[in-house]
C-alpha cells in the first residue's frame, strides 16, 4: 500500500500527465509553437544554471577519484544499456513507427535519474554516498555523451549530429551548466535552502519539453498513426526493456563484487533513465514534429520505473533484515 501511496504522490506523474494531455487537446501549432519552443529553449538553459549551481564541484571530484564504482557504471549506462536500446530498436522496428522504434535506441543512450535513483537506494537500503555522486556525474556526462552516442549508434537512420545541434547544446545546456558552476561559491547555499521550491523547475521544464514535443507529433497525426496493437506493442517492449534493464544490471552488480549496498546503488542508478535529461535534450536535437515520436518509450519506461521501483526498493530492504 505504501508503494502504491508514493507513486500516487509523485508530482512528475502528473506534470507528465497534464502536459502530454494539453498537448492533445491544444497543441502548440503554427506561431504558437515557434514561441512555445522559445520558452522551453530559455526554461532549458535556466535549468540547468541551476543545475550548475547546486552540483557541488567536489562531488564531481569525489565521483572521478571513486573510478572503481564510476567507471563500471558509465559504461554500463552508456554502453552496454545503449546496445539493448539498439536491440530493442531493431525489435521494434515493422511493429511501431519507426520514430518510436528510434526512440528506443534514444532511451538506451540517455543517463540515469538523480532524485529518483537516490530516493529508492535510500530506502532500499544502498551506498547513499555512492547513489549521490555516481548518479550525478553520470548525469553530468550524459550531456556530452548521449549526442554523439546515440548518432554512432543510429548510423545512417540518424545521421551525423549537426553542426546546429552540437552549437545549441553548447549554448543551452552546457554553458549555463558551467556559469552554475562558476557561480555556486555564492548561489550554492542560496540553492539548498529553497530545494523544495526549485525542484518544481525541473518538473516545469520537464513539462513544458514534453509538451512542445507531443504537440508536434500530434500535428503529425499521433493518434491517427498509432493502433491499439502499436500501443500494446509499445507497452510490452517497454516493459521487457525495463525488467531487462533491471536484472542484468543487478547481475552485473554481483559480477564486479560489489557489497551489496554499492551493488543496490548500482542497480538503481544503472537500471534507470532520466526524464529530466531526456525530454530537454530531445526539444534541441529533434524537430517538433520528431521529437514527440522519439520520447514515447521513455516517458513509458519514466512511469513504469517508478513502478516498478517502490515495491523492489521495499524487497531489498526487507532481505536485510
Amino acid at each position: 500500500m505504501r508503494s502504491r501511496l508514493s507513486l500516487l504522490a509523485d508530482p512528475m506523474i502528473a506534470v507528465l500527465a497534464i502536459a502530454t494531455a494539453l498537448a492533445f487537446i491544444w497543441p502548440a501549432e503554427g506561431e504558437l509553437r515557434g514561441k512555445a519552443q522559445q520558452i522551453a529553449s530559455v526554461a532549458i538553459f535556466l535549468l540547468f544554471l541551476v543545475n550548475g549551481m547546486r552540483i557541488a564541484r567536489g562531488e564531481i571530484l569525489r565521483g572521478f577519484v571513486n573510478w572503481r564504482f564510476f567507471l563500471p557504471l558509465a559504461l554500463w549506462v552508456f554502453g552496454v544499456m545503449g546496445l539493448a536500446g539498439l536491440g530493442v530498436s531493431w525489435l521494434a522496428t515493422g511493429l511501431l513507427p519507426p520514430l518510436v522504434a528510434l526512440g528506443f535506441l534514444y532511451l538506451g543512450t540517455l543517463p540515469s535519474t538523480i532524485q529518483s535513483a537516490i530516493s529508492y537506494s535510500s530506502l532500499a537500503g544502498g551506498n547513499i554516498a555512492l547513489s549521490v555522486v555516481g548518479a550525478a556525474l553520470i548525469n553530468i556526462l550524459g550531456v556530452f555523451v548521449t549526442a554523439p552516442l546515440f548518432a554512432l549508434l543510429g548510423g545512417g537512420e540518424v545521421g551525423a549530429l549537426g553542426h546546429e545541434a552540437i552549437v545549441r547544446i553548447g549554448m543551452i545546456l552546457l554553458l549555463p551548466f558551467a556559469i552554475g558552476q562558476a557561480l555556486q561559491g555564492w548561489s550554492r547555499e542560496w540553492i539548498i535552502e529553497r530545494r523544495a521550491k526549485i525542484v518544481w523547475l525541473d518538473r516545469v521544464v520537464i513539462g513544458i519539453a514534453v509538451y512542445v514535443a507531443f504537440s508536434g507529433a500530434v500535428e503529425q497525426g499521433l493518434m491517427q498513426m498509432f493502433s491499439g496493437w502499436d500501443w500494446a506493442s509499445l507497452f510490452g517492449l517497454v516493459l521487457g526493456f525495463l525488467l531487462l534493464a533491471h536484472v542484468l544490471t543487478w547481475f552485473a552488480g554481483g559480477v564486479l563484487g560489489l557489497p551489496r549496498a554499492d551493488r543496490i546503488a548500482f542497480l538503481f542508478a544503472g537500471a534507470q533513465k532520466s526524464v529530466a535529461i531526456g525530454a530537454p535534450l530531445a526539444a534541441i536535437l529533434f524537430a517538433p514534429d520528431v521529437a514527440g515520436f522519439v520520447i514515447a518509450p521513455l516517458l513509458l519506461y519514466h512511469l513504469m520505473q517508478l513502478v516498478l521501483a517502490a515495491p523492489l526498493a521495499s524487497a531489498l530492504d526487507r532481505q536485510r533484515i
